[in-house]
């Protein structure tokens, strides 16, 4: 008889769900997202790249410069004179070695100023610069 009554007991006792491993679970899923999301940089301000058919997509940009119609130079959304590129590439080398960087300039900018800041790049020791345009 009383085993009979423990029989019931243990079937009438309600059924829990535990929810710590299914949260356990979520947050590797989160942490997982969030460790191969890939960031793209974009541009800070405004600027109309110019067409080519042969432009590829860049998989790696570490430093983007940033040249708008006026001529202003940005290096990471902050204006920047033209003669202090050279030494913020020296830095930006010291800081993460065989670093890439990318020129955007606007369409509308002077080819002068591209030129002089690629120049400034490849005189600091930058080997992998870019210069970015949009497929048409």
């Amino acid at each position: 008889m009383n085993s009979i009554r423990m029989s019931r007991h243990r079937r009438s006792k309600g059924v829990e769900i535990n929810m710590a491993p299914l949260i356990d679970m979520i947050f590797i899923l989160l942490i997982f997202f969030i460790v191969t999301t890939s960031f793209v940089k974009e541009s800070s301000v405004d600027i109309q790249r110019p067409a080519a058919k042969s432009a590829a997509p860049k998989e790696k940009v570490h430093l983007m410069v940033e040249i708008t119609q006026d001529g202003i130079v940005l290096i990471e959304g902050r204006a920047t004179d033209i003669r202090s590129i050279r030494s913020r590439m020296k830095r930006f080398l010291v800081e993460t070695p065989g670093g890439s960087v990318i020129i955007v300039a606007d369409k509308r900018s002077s080819t002068g100023i591209v030129i002089q800041a690629l120049d400034e790049c490849r005189l600091a020791g930058v080997e992998n610069i870019s210069v970015a345009a949009r497929k048409p």
